[in-house]
This record gives structure tokens, sequence and C-alpha cells, in this order.
């Protein structure tokens, strides 16, 4: 883990600690250099941090292959990526704990609607994408047909609830009644990718040629069903009881209580991991058990926050942009495939939603505001493609066009809306 120092004979960069301290400081300057850069044009960090990891990976500085083996040799990476998530993790477990249920129910109809349709098309779409992959993309037909077409549909139709969230409040959007459903639409829309997503790793089994039983996918959502329901009825109100033991009155803020909600993120994750679906799933559903009023949330949030968002999830989005290479995307036909993946996504995204807004008779501007907000990617989308590069149902290729599509429709997200809706000052 540690060396011995450089007087006794030992590179420092040839241990695990040190290397991993390098490699930390080296995303941190460069993504918050890029997150200054990109400031002007009202970019959400996620963008500066994953063009981080793409230029310190093998796109741009990793051409110098003693550059690579030196400060990102391959067996290091795994070391950074569990650390990463460890971020992820907490970082979930946040969104869930912010998630505020009342608002979705206020908003609820109409959200819910702009969500199904705002799903279904761009994956009916991705469907026809991963036709055209299949046909194309070497190596891409080595997959199961039926993992390989969900994973295709759940990239295209996801929303990204944290980035979106940013964006909206940034844009101080968020108290609008556009922010409101926006809001309510994509947490909708994230419930409905974890729930694919979590079918997708259950028939992706642990890599290509796997063929694993249909019944496995049942038992994987049965559980999951089992899990939330669990989580609802026996967690929820334990950690009302906790809530309530940490208010002001008592001018108690236990920090065993502290520990044991941390604790508790951790055995919810090991839990859904257990099950077969993502780790971060059991962190955000516990998120949720969480009461939102009163000073326990406040204070979690004031613990982790900063520790998380800032030091830890630069490290996963930067560890994707070091998977992805640029260079894989070569020739004519590999970059058609990219504007094909890109049109597709935003095409069905934003069709989808700004025809359902238009019937629950919303202003058209503010249907296409919302049809443009709900095409943002970032957070959940790399999630997705990070699994499916790990059980190998995406090869290199088909995984750096989806991460160039995940980062152009966010890219042109702020500047579109900024566009579009000018809602009135005041």
């Amino acid at each position: 883990t540690s060396s011995n120092g450089a007087w006794q004979g030992d590179n420092p960069l040839d241990f695990a600690f040190p290397l991993l301290i390098v490699q930390t400081t080296l995303i941190l300057v460069l993504s918050r250099f890029l997150a200054f850069l990109l400031k002007p044009l009202r970019q959400p960090k996620v963008i500066a941090e994953i063009v981080g990891g793409i230029l310190l990976g093998p796109s741009a500085f990793g051409r110098n292959k003693d550059y690579l083996h030196r400060i990102f040799p391959s067996w290091s990476l795994p070391i950074l990526e569990t650390v990463a998530s460890i971020g992820l993790l907490f970082f979930l477990f946040l969104v869930g704990l912010e998630l505020d249920l009342s608002s979705i129910r206020r908003t609820g109809k109409r959200a819910f609607g702009i969500a199904l349709s705002g799903i279904s098309l761009p994956f009916i779409c991705g469907i026809g994408v991963a036709f055209v992959i299949r046909k194309t993309v070497e190596g891409a037909d080595k997959v199961g047909f039926g993992q390989f077409l969900v994973f295709m549909g759940v990239a295209l139709s996801i929303t990204a609830f944290p980035v979106l969230a940013r964006i909206l409040a940034e844009l101080k959007l968020l108290t609008t009644q556009l922010g409101e459903i926006a809001m309510a639409a994509a947490a909708f829309n994230d419930v409905a990718a974890w729930i694919l997503l979590a079918l997708a790793v259950a028939l992706a089994g642990d890599g290509p040629g796997e063929q694993k039983s249909p019944l496995i996918s049942v038992w994987v959502l049965l559980s999951g069903v089992a899990f939330v329901v669990f989580m609802m009825v026996v967690t929820r109100p334990a950690m009302k009881w906790v809530a309530r033991r940490c208010s002001p009155e008592r001018d108690v803020v236990d920090e065993a209580y502290i520990c044991l909600t941390l604790a508790g993120v951790m055995v919810s994750g090991f839990m859904t991991d257990l099950i077969g679906i993502h780790s971060i799933f059991g962190a955000f559903i516990f998120g949720l058990t969480i009461p939102k009023e009163g000073e326990f949330a406040e204070r979690l949030i004031e613990r982790i926050e900063d520790f998380v968002s800032g030091l830890l999830l630069p490290l996963y989005f930067a560890s994707s942009g070091l998977k992805t290479d640029v260079a894989k995307i070569s020739g004519g036909r590999a970059w058609g495939l990219l504007m094909l993946v890109i049109s597709t996504a935003c095409a069905g995204k934003i069709i989808g939603t700004f025809a359902v807004a238009l019937m629950f008779r919303m202003a058209v501007r503010e249907s296409l505001a919302l049809g443009v907000l709900m095409n943002t990617k970032g957070l959940v989308e790399l999630i997705v493609l990070n699994i499916g590069k790990e059980k190998q149902v995406l090869n290199d290729e088909v995984f750096a066009i989806l991460v160039l599509m995940a980062l152009v429709t966010t890219f042109i997200t702020t500047p579109t809306v900024m566009a579009i809706y000018k809602p009135a000052r005041g």
C-alpha cells in the first residue's frame, strides 16, 4: 500500500496509496480548471469532470504511453474506481435524502404522463439504433440480443435527475412550475430507469455468451420489490424515530445515530448488490426513508455533501472519461453512428416530452423547454454505461460513442433552455 520513501530507493508511484493521492489531485485540479473555463457557458460541473477524465485518459495525454503506465497503470484503476464508487454510493444516498416525495405527489399526474412518454419513445428509438449498431460495429453482435437492446434503450431514455437539479438551480428555475414538473418527471424517469437497469444487469449475467435463465430476472425483480417494501415499512419508521431523537429540543444530535445511518447506507448497498441490482439503488432507497423535515436530514447533508461531491464524485466521472478512448471512433462510419445516436436520443426525448406536455395544456415554449431539460444525461447515464462495459455488453467503440452522446446532450441543455425560455423576472 505505502512506500518506504525515495531515500530508501522506493518510487512512491509504484505503490497504491501514494499513486491514488497523485491521481486524485490531478483529477481535481484539472476538473476544477475546466469547470472555471466552462462557467461562462453555464455548464454543470459534471461536464468538466468527464472531459477532464477523457483528457487524462487514452484519448489525449494518455497517447504518451510512459505517462499512462506511470500515472494510470492498469493495476491502479480498480483501486481508483473502488474509492469513486464509495463516493457514488453516498451521492445517491444524498439524492434520495433530498428528493421530496410530496412535491412529486403535487404535480403527479402531469409529471407521470410526461415521464412515461419521455421514456417509452426514446426506448423504442434506442432499440432501432441497437439494430443498426449490431449490424455495423465489429463485435457488437457477440452479446446476447435481449441484454444489448435493454442497455441501448435505457441509455437513450434516461434523464439524469441530479444533473437536472443542478442545471435548474443554476438557471433559478427550481421553484417555478416548470422546475417542479421537470423534477417530478425526472424522479419518475429515474425510478423507471433503475428498474430497467436492474433488469438489464440481471440479463447481462457475468459477460458475453452467458445465457442466464429468464427466471433469474423475475427473482431479481421480486427481491428488489421486497427490499423496497421492507425499507418503507420497517426502516422508515425506525429512521423517523431516530430523527425525533435528534431533534433540536433534545439538543442531541448523537454521533452514534449519524454513524449508524452511514453504516445503513453501506448495508443497503450491500443488500441490493446481493440481490443482483447495483448497490447504488439500495443507497438511494435508504435516502428516501429518512424524514426530510427537522434537523437530522440537514445535519447529514452538511456532514457528507462537500466531501462526497467535492472530492469523491469527480473521481467517478473522471474514471468514466479515463475508460473512453475517442480514438476508437475513427472513420466516417463511426462518426456517422455517433451523429445517429445523438440525433435519435435528442429527437425521441424532446418530441415525446413536448407532445405530451402540449396535451396537458402547457404553453408551447414551456413544453419545448421541458423537452430539452428532460434530455439531460449525466450521472445515471454514465452508471448505466459503466455497468454495461463492466459486464462486457458494450465494447470500447460503442461505449465511447455513448459517452460522447451523453456529453453532447448535456452540453446543449443550458444554452438551449436559456434561448427558448425566459421566465418573467422577479
